[in-house]
């Protein structure tokens, strides 16, 4: 209770009802100290001082005060937090930011701090609830449903909701809290809210819990065990609603054990690297490529398909691996894929004697189907078994800008997390290329389902070539 309010106001848990009451406030001139805007969801205090309270004339047409948009969207997470003073604390501001538009920029000021540290407490919390929640099936209408208890640290159902919504839009499902409750149908498509319910609402167990525990005993990686991180990011007032909590003493009193299985396991895992020249000059690994052994797919293809081009290349261009022409004719980009690459190339204006073409995997793969040689998509492990000689090829050239064609060649620089669709076109750094970009490879043109989707991924393919080709011609 704020001793010289003269004013006081109900306030129901959500950032509408706030945001009205405060602009019939501040339209009448209701400053700060004469107002308080009580949590509805908090008992009543007591008013010491027997304050009367002064109505407020909320028929009077209230206008909409000007304010930052940041105001608004820190505002907006401000209400999802439990705090029963944060009404108080964005009225303050409210009334603050007529006078003082560049309030918020004042991080050191009492109240933008406290604003600040409610939005990061609420942010923080949402991710908790994204990372943390648990569904379990039961059987409702003989239909099959999913439901989840979860207690939050703050009032943020509504603000995490459309994640599961998003992740989940073929399950029905129902969230509980302790704040109220969301439900989502499939069929309709429509996220619903309604009361709070008590735990004994949600089932206790069920079958996918023993797969989710048998999955997170699988994906547990012992090499990164950290107690102290842990305990950091998954907090104790978590673990009930966790099933995987009950495995942790078992998986962490192993771990030390278990790395010691990866570790010896690793060292058997094939690589190129012994066939790899110590000299990385293109001729010395060229001489040496056609010895390698490093995988399993030097047994089926005719012969090793080494990079070719420029020797002073300052683009080099890697594919995944050579297909059927490429294998039988030992040269790279000279079946179909190349022919799309080629005249893309022409229309960015690259000579292709310029530029060096190379792959991440140097032996064909395919499967057998009568006379045919269907192409087959490089493992991971295969692709990292035949990194060792694109890494040379890389330190040989030192070329100005790396173009990666299609997924495999990307994972085999950028690793097996990259994603072509998300971080196409960007310009990345690693260290075997200081500027690496990602691009379709041009199978994916003659792959394309439609004519207009053929001329999008070879207008994309063309494009990002020249990008590709201005960096490596650019003086800097």
């Amino acid at each position: 209770m704020i001793a010289s309010a003269t004013r006081r106001l109900r306030v129901e848990p959500e950032f509408n009802a706030w945001r009205d009451l405060a602009r019939a406030a501040l339209s009448q001139g209701v400053t700060p100290d004469e107002i308080d805007f009580e949590d509805a969801t908090v008992p009543s205090s007591n008013d010491l001082f027997q304050t009367v309270s002064k109505p407020l004339d909320l028929n009077v047409e209230a206008k909409a005060p000007h304010v930052p948009k940041t105001f608004l969207q820190k505002a907006l997470l401000a209400s999802y937090h439990r705090d029963p003073q944060r009404w108080n604390l964005l009225y303050r501001l409210l009334w603050r930011l007529q006078s003082n538009r560049d309030l918020l920029k004042v991080e050191v000021d009492r109240d933008v701090n406290e604003l600040l540290r409610m939005e990061q407490q609420v942010r923080r919390d949402e991710h908790k609830m994204h990372a943390f929640v648990r569904f379990r099936s039961i059987q409702q209408d003989s239909e099959e449903h999913f439901i989840a208890w979860y207690e939050p640290q703050h009032r943020i159902l509504e603000l995490a909701a459309p994640f599961f919504a998003e992740r989940f839009a073929i399950m029905r499902w129902s969230i509980l809290t302790p704040d109220g409750s969301a439900s989502w149908d499939p069929a309709t498509k429509q996220l619903q809210y309604g009361p709070a319910v008590t735990r004994d609402h949600a089932p206790a167990g069920d079958e996918l819990e023993v797969l989710w525990k048998s999955y997170y005993a699988n994906i547990f990686n012992p090499a990164r065990l950290n107690p102290d991180a842990m305990r950091g990011h998954m907090p104790v007032r978590y673990w009930g609603n966790l099933p995987e909590v009950d495995l942790l003493p078992n998986l962490m009193a192993t771990a030390a054990k278990r790395v010691e299985g990866m570790v010896a396991l690793q060292t058997g895992k094939p690589s190129a690297a012994p066939f790899v020249p110590a000299s990385h000059t293109l001729t010395a690994i060229n001489a040496a490529l056609p010895t390698c052994k490093g995988c399993d797919l030097y047994c089926h293809a005719t012969q090793v398909v080494p990079g070719r081009g420029s020797l002073h290349a300052s683009l080099v261009l890697v594919g995944e691996q050579p297909g059927d022409q490429e294998d039988l004719q030992g040269e790279p980009f000279v079946g179909p894929a190349g022919g799309v690459l080629r005249r893309a190339l022409a229309e960015a204006g690259i000579h292709d004697a310029d530029v060096y073409l190379t792959n991440a995997v140097k032996h064909f793969k395919f499967v057998q189907r009568g006379k045919l040689r269907l192409h087959q998509n490089p493992r991971m492990s295969e692709i990292v078994a035949c990194k060792p000689w694109l890494l040379a090829e890389l330190d040989a050239l030192k070329p100005k800008i790396v173009l990666c064609l299609g997924a495999s060649a990307s994972k085999s620089l950028l690793g097996g997390t990259f994603a072509l669709m998300r971080d196409r076109g960007k310009i990345l750094s690693t260290p075997y290329a200081e500027q690496v970009m990602a691009t379709f490879h041009p199978s994916a043109v003659l792959r394309a389902r439609d004519e207009a989707t053929r001329e999008q991924l070879y207008k994309h393919l063309r494009d990002d070539l020249i990008t590709a080709n201005q960096i490596a011609l650019s003086k800097a």
